[in-house]
This record gives C-alpha cells, structure tokens and sequence, in this order.
C-alpha cells in the first residue's frame, strides 16, 4: 500500500499542541468525536494514519488523562448499533472500557444523558454500577441549547451531579454521535466555576479537516461518510472574519458556535477565548500528511465505498431516500461512479458469465483486490457462499498452491453441512466465510498445505472486495476482522424475506 501520511509526526504535533492548550487551565475538557480506538475511516482516507492513533496520543499523556464515556439513554432503549461492530451502544460502552483499561488509561466514569428511567438503561446502570464503574445520570438540561440563563442556573447544568474527576486532562468520549458530549463538558465547566476552578472547553475531531481545502477530497469524504446526519462542511464564517483566514468546520458545530460561545461567557463570567468554532478545536491531523495525491485518491476511493454502503443501508431500509440523494450529489461533485472502483467490474463481469439463479438464490460472486494488484474471484455454489470461496481463492494464491489441491477434506465439510441441513434446518446450506475459515483451521492440524495457506491470512489485510449481493452480519463481520473494505451491489442474495 503506498503511504501518504506521517504518523510519527502526527503523534507528536498533536501531544504537543493538547499540552499546551492544558497549560491556560486548572482542567481541560476535551470532547472527543469520531472513533476513539479503531478508527477506520481516517486509516482508509490517511494512507500511513494508525487507527489507534488517538488511543495512542492519550497514552503519551496517560498521567494527565482520565475519560469520561457519554451514552444517550435513548440510544440504549432503541438498541442502537454501532453499524462497523454490529453491537449495541451499550456493549459498547462496556468494549470501550475493556478497550481503554488495556492502554493503562484512567476511566473515571459513564454518563447515562438525557435519563429519564428508560428501562434497557437502568439495566445497564445496574451491570456497570455492580462491576465497580461508577455511573451518573444527567437528565434533560432545562433551556438547552437556547436559554442561555436557564442553561446556566441551578435549574439546568446545576441539576446535574458533578463528576469527580482528578487529573488535569478529561476526555469525553462516547460510543457515537449526539450522546450528550458536549453537554456533559459544559455541565462540568459549570460546576468547576462554582467550585473555583479555572477549567477550559476543547473539541477534537478528526474531520473535517479545518487546514485543508473545503472542496478537499479527504473532507469530502467526511460528508460521505456522515451523510445520514446530513453533515455539509462549510468555511468557518466566524474565523475567516475574525482572523481572515480560511477554515473548514462543518454545519452544527457552526450554527450552534454563537450560543455555545455565550455558555462559556456565562459560566466563566469572562470573554471566552475562543472567537470561531476552529478556535476550539485542537486537531492536528493535516501536519501529517506528506503526499497528498496519494491521500486524495485514497479519499476518492472512500468516497466510492460510502456510496455503496449507502445505497445497501437504503436497500435495507435504514436510510431514507434523501440520504440516497446526498450520496449522490457527493459522487457527481467529485465526479466519481461505482465503477471506478476496479472490483466491482470484474465481480460483475464474472457473475454475468459464470452465475445464475437457482433455488431462489441470485447468483453471488465476490472479487478481491489483493495488496500487489492480483484479483481473485469466488462464486456462490452449493458448497460455498462467495464470500468463502474468494477467501479461499485468495489464500491459495498467495500460498501458490494449485487450485486443483483442495484445502479442507469432504470428512470435515460433511458434518457441519449435515448439521446445517439435517440439525439446525438452515434454508442456506452453503458454508459462510466463518464456517470455512473454523474447517481450515481444523484442517490444519494435520494437513501441512492447509496450515500453509492458513498462515496467509494476515495478507488479506488492506484488500478490497467487491460483492454483487448483500453480504449476511457474519460475512461482514468476518471481511471486518480480516481488515478486507468490502463493498456491496444493492440486491439481496435470495428472494426470501427471512434466512433462517
């Protein structure tokens, strides 16, 4: 893969610049957006960029660090799925300390927000409450985001209990968009106020990137990538007039900025430092980019990947028909099309020639784009889904074994397809990536060839994939953990309602 992106260097102009923002307060409160830990848009837009690498700038600065993780009630009582993972938000709150607890960081507490007895969150209360972690409810904050006097009283932050913290650095953080970040850090600010303490507000978000163009191809692709929250990037008004200098924020964080800026006038009772939305933020990701075509056409190429991902959402009926239309503005702005994206012609091609519907299954056929340029295709059979027999495929390449050497014996793939067809009464009896990939393993232990090829698996990491059909939650997840972008044509793979 060609690098466009310095990390090293992000890593130490960022710690840099968070330490010395932290110098002009007693307690710095640092809103965190974007993915925490395994932040995968901005390692497929930064060529080079580590998608831990926020973790990893905590780490420089654990001693000063402690986090706060946010969760909007309303999010746990409708089950909400972090769509990357496909675990609920309040799995992932319990991931998300597991997660931050292995880098020695400091998690002081969870903020249950917006709380108003939804049952799913009280029982979450209840687990993390009973494992040690400390947990406090912030109800609806009278006023807000409007009534300045209301927000600022006993009556709107003053309700909310205050949230013991220790260290000089307080990250909050929290398992996606509009959880109550923001309003957890000024409940803070107001609290430190009436205890005397000097405490300062601060954003940091990824994209969009405030030191890049606006028409950028990276800042592009933020708006594709949050084209269900209906994010527009926009020139920072307030700091072009301010400063005469061209920033790029995005829509909320603009329009909310003037009365934002008068909360933090009211509770510190003083002009706030801040004279523009970018004067808030404190991210530094742009000092590592050192090639930026290779960053713009790994940003173009993500941008591809998010219309797919759109239009499959649509298909499933999770996004509506705007989100369709947004997407497609932001193909024809940077005039881009599906197929500029190399594997969906060839696993289209190849399903034209080698597919077809049988039993009530539309034909399947997945290609893959390994590291070096070689690409592999696999077809739905009776044995294998696509996405099975490309993995397949593409270990064997790599291993440079003959295709006419089979990897798994008929003795291990009988039994689990008995089980599928005859125990558990699958419609679908053909094998998925998971159940090949636990055969191969099995396999392994006594045949040489297959530990071989098995070892290659590593290798898929970074490859792209295009499927003609929908893949299932378990072949998704598996591209996932194999750290293989998979992309997807908007059509189901049978004309069954349920796959049982």
């Amino acid at each position: 893969m060609k690098i466009g992106f310095d990390h090293n260097k992000y890593l130490e102009e960022q710690t840099k610049y968070i330490l010395e923002r932290v110098n002009n307060y007693d307690k710095l409160y640092i809103e965190f957006g974007g993915k925490l830990i395994g932040d995968l848009h901005a390692k497929r837009v930064l060529p080079g960029f580590d998608e831990n690498a926020k973790i990893k700038v905590l780490s420089h600065m654990k001693d000063k660090v402690e986090i706060i993780i946010c969760v909007y009630a309303g999010d746990i009582e409708r089950n909400k799925v972090r769509g990357d993972l496909g675990i609920t938000y309040d799995m992932e709150v319990m991931r998300l300390i597991d997660d931050l607890r292995g880098y020695n960081l400091d998690v002081n507490s969870v903020v249950i927000t917006r709380y108003e007895g939804q049952p799913a969150a009280t029982i979450l209360i209840n687990k993390l409450e009973r494992r040690g972690i400390k947990v406090y409810r912030h109800g609806n904050t009278k006023g807000y985001p409007t009534d300045v006097d209301t927000i600022v009283s006993e009556e709107g932050f003053g309700a909310n209990p205050y949230i013991e913290t220790t260290k000089p650095i307080v990250v909050v953080t929290a398992p996606g968009p509009n959880s109550g970040k923001l309003g957890t850090c000024l409940s803070q600010l107001y609290h430190e106020n009436k205890r005397g303490k000097s405490a300062g507000y601060s954003k940091y978000e990824t994209f969009p990137v405030w030191n890049l163009p606006l028409k950028h191809p990276v800042n592009i692709a933020y708006e594709a990538a949050t084209v269900d929250l209906n994010d527009v990037n926009m020139i920072d008004s307030f700091h072009l007039e301010k400063y005469g200098e061209t920033t790029v924020n995005y829509n909320r964080d603009i329009e909310l900025f003037p009365v934002l800026k008068k909360i933090i006038e009211k509770i510190t009772g003083k002009e706030s430092v801040f004279q523009s939305p970018t004067d808030m933020g404190v991210n530094q990701v742009a000092f590592g980019i050192f090639d930026d075509e290779i960053v713009s056409e790994a940003s173009r190429q993500e941008i591809i990947r998010r219309y797919f991902k759109t239009l499959c959402e649509y298909k499933k009926g999770s996004l509506d028909k705007d989100a369709v239309s947004r997407m497609k503005m932001i193909m024809e702005s940077v005039g881009l099309k599906g197929e500029d994206r190399k594997v969906v012609n060839i696993a289209r091609e190849y399903n034209e020639k080698h597919c077809c519907i049988d039993d009530g299954h539309v034909c399947q056929s997945v290609a893959l784009e390994l590291d070096e340029g070689d690409v592999l295709v696999g077809k739905f059979s009776d044995l294998l889904n696509g996405p099975a027999a490309v993995i397949l495929n593409s270990v064997k390449h790599l291993a440079e074994i003959s295709d006419e050497i089979h990897l798994i014996p008929q003795i291990v793939l009988e039994p689990i397809i008995n089980l599928k067809k005859n125990t558990l009464k699958s419609r679908n009896i053909s094998l998925n990536s998971e159940e090949v990939l636990m055969a191969l393993s099995i396999s392994a232990v006594t045949n040489p060839i297959a530990k071989y090829a098995m070892d290659k698996l590593p290798l898929l990491k970074g490859s792209q994939a295009h499927s003609t059909v929908i893949l299932s939650n378990v072949d998704e997840q598996i591209f996932r953990k194999l750290g293989i972008d998979v992309t997807c044509d908007p059509e189901f793979q049978s004309t069954n309602l349920y796959e049982g």
